[in-house]
């Protein structure tokens, strides 16, 4: 019996408010998601630091064609091809022409003619071949052999002057990483503010239901007193019946706190990362003092102009704007960059195309200087810096509608305070009008519908007492929320 007992309560998990903060934070999956986004923002501003750096790249490739480049025309070659024969036709030619002449003119006499032209004939032959020869090897010394091309290369950029892209974007990076902790920061206030709600609405509802059953037991004390004085024939039946109505009504009240209860705690176990079917305690659930605190209504509105995260993320939208428009600009601004390398090719266009691998170095300046482009580059700044000042608009309306809610917030502070100092006069009041009831029901000068009364009105005045005290705390963070400072 006693194992039976210890270990249900062993089960219990009690948990204070700053331990609910804690586990929600910690399991919350919109606040991990933050948390991947500030990673993002930060490895962004990285990458983007790395553009002021020269990039180096490696570049290889292979090449077949079906032809190969030729220095030469298709005439050219085959006018080289038959050098030796051209010569040797026209040599020979004029050789005979004058040996005829020469012939003519008695110098020699036919028969000599003809044995010197069969002379020549023959020794022309060979040096038509040998010219032939010559010939095809200029040919052959100007082919390139381009069908089949390797080229490999290293090449270096780097930036010198952008027209200030480089640095707008490096600054708009830093803004982004900004905003991303500033959403860290709504998200984790935004968590807070539902926990911390969640958390006194369940304390609320626990002492509802404690005061659900004291009234539960109070309308059955009533009940039983009631019975007694029907068998004694003081009270009537009917009287016994509107106290049960009454007795059925105080038991639907406590089911449906319970009930109300239980999901309360169940949406907290959610909040918290917890199982939904694990059995918790709050360590406010059974508090005494539950109205003895009184909510702070005090603010600078400055506080919440500076640490409010919603304000801080419209300030980074109007930055990011700006920074947008000086990105839109440098694209129409003259830019210069610094260029160098190595290429490695095959065939060697530096040795007359050989079959071998050959490099050289290089390095040059590029320079783009846009020069006319129908005013594109006006028309893009103009809307970019009409979207600066629609960002600029909505963050003045923000700060307003901040202020007013801050204001509200500590109005409503100033309510709660004094409708916990009236609930409070209120549930005395009520004590000492059931203590009267109860005191005249038993000396018999009062009725047992003025004890019900007495007893409605009681729980009336403690439910509003209960609800008053939470209402205290729910405005006080409220209040911090709207000031930025629930932390």
């Amino acid at each position: 019996m006693l194992a039976g007992i210890i270990t249900p309560a062993a089960a219990q998990r009690t948990l204070s408010l700053d331990s609910c903060r804690a586990m929600a934070l910690r399991n919350n999956k919109q606040l991990s998601v933050a948390k991947l986004k500030q990673e993002v923002a930060l490895n962004t501003r990285k990458a983007a630091k790395t553009k002021y750096l020269p990039k180096v790249d490696l570049l290889g490739g292979y090449e077949w064609t079906s032809q190969e480049v030729s220095l030469l025309k298709d005439s050219q070659k085959d006018m080289l091809g038959n050098l030796g024969t051209t010569a040797s036709s026209a040599l020979g030619e004029k050789a005979t022409n004058m040996l005829g002449t020469l012939a003519q003119q008695g110098m020699i006499t036919p028969q000599q003619a003809q044995a010197l032209g069969n002379f020549m004939g023959s020794q022309i032959a060979p040096l038509a071949q040998t010219i032939n020869g010559f010939g095809q090897g200029i040919t052959d010394a100007f082919r390139t052999d381009t069908r089949n091309i390797f080229a490999a290369a290293v090449m270096l950029r780097q930036p010198i002057y952008m027209g200030g892209a480089i640095t707008a974007a490096n600054r708009m990076a830093e803004i982004n990483e900004q905003l991303s902790a500033n959403s860290f920061n709504a998200a984790n206030q935004n968590t807070l503010y539902t926990i911390d709600q969640t958390y006194w609405t369940v304390v609320s509802l626990r002492q509802k239901e404690r005061l659900a059953k004291s009234f539960l037991e109070l309308v059955k004390k009533l009940d039983s007193d009631v019975h007694k004085m029907i068998q004694e024939g003081v009270a009537t039946r009917a009287d016994g019946l509107k106290v049960d109505v009454k007795v059925n009504e105080a038991e639907m009240a406590v089911t449906q706190v319970e009930n109300g209860l239980s999901l309360a705690k169940m949406l907290l176990c959610q909040l918290c990362g917890l199982p939904v079917s694990d059995e918790i305690t709050l360590a406010d659930e059974n508090t005494d003092n539950l109205s003895a605190s009184a909510a702070s209504a005090q603010f600078n509105m400055e506080t919440a102009m500076s640490n409010r995260p919603e304000l801080k993320m419209l300030e980074n939208a109007v930055e990011i704007s700006e920074q947008t428009t000086k990105l839109v600009r440098a694209a129409f601004l003259p830019q210069v960059a610094l260029t160098g390398g190595y290429m490695v090719m095959n065939p060697n266009p530096f040795n007359g195309f050989e079959k071998e691998f050959s490099g050289v170095f290089n390095v040059g300046v590029l320079v783009r200087v846009p020069v006319w482009n129908w005013f594109e580059g006006a028309y893009k700044v103009r809307a970019s810096k009409a979207a600066t000042t629609m960002a600029n608009l909505e963050l003045d309306d923000a700060r307003e509608k901040i202020e007013l809610q801050v204001n509200q917030s500590s109005f409503k502070v100033k309510e709660a305070n004094k409708r916990l100092a009236m609930a409070m006069k209120n549930a005395e009041r009520a004590e000492e009008n059931l203590r009267c009831a109860n005191l005249g029901f038993k000396e018999g000068v009062m009725q047992s519908t003025e004890v019900m009364e007495a007893q409605t009105a009681w729980l009336q005045a403690h439910t509003q007492k209960i609800d008053a005290a939470i209402d205290v705390r729910l405005s006080q963070i409220s209040l911090n929320k709207a000031l930025g400072i629930l932390n």
